[in-house]
């Protein structure tokens, strides 16, 4: 408690300069006069673009309404359009990148995956291999079952 008591009470708030020494006041009021400065301005612009929105929706609603039954079928047909060119160029991509792996893979070029198909195809032949035995085996089994009736 007695650490307390000894360390210096400070009133003010003092503003150090980076090399830890005290600011000039004149420099501290610059710094806060450009502050509000800046900030000012930028509170006048954002109300001054708020002020004309308004005025511009104001102006614009009655038009949007006049025009409304053009707009909204122009709207809707130009989103269908963007999204067909959208769709139509995105599956072209993917067309060609899809003819370009198979080129690769039918040239013996080993493009990535490649691995991944092999060992896919593998385990099909066994299971489709297993499978035809069965078949067999049940096919043996049902003609011997139904002799023995």
């Amino acid at each position: 408690m007695a650490d307390y008591y000894a360390q210096p009470q400070h009133t003010q708030h003092q503003l150090l300069h980076p090399t830890g020494q005290q600011q000039p006041r004149s420099h501290q009021m610059v710094k806060v006069a450009t502050a509000v400065m800046a900030g000012g301005s930028l509170l006048l612009l954002s109300g001054l673009t708020l002020a004309g929105t308004v005025i511009a929706l104001t102006v614009a609603t009655p038009v949007l309404v006049i025009f409304s039954p053009v707009i909204a079928p122009a709207v809707i047909t130009m989103f269908l359009l963007f999204s067909g060119f959208l769709a139509s160029g995105g599956f072209g991509v993917a067309a060609i990148s899809v003819l370009s792996w198979i080129y690769r893979y039918v040239t013996g070029k080993r493009p990535p995956g490649a691995d991944h198909l092999e060992h896919a195809r593998h385990r099909l032949a066994t299971k489709a291999g297993e499978m035809k035995d069965r078949a067999q085996e049940f096919g043996k089994q049902d003609v011997t079952g139904t002799q023995q009736t």
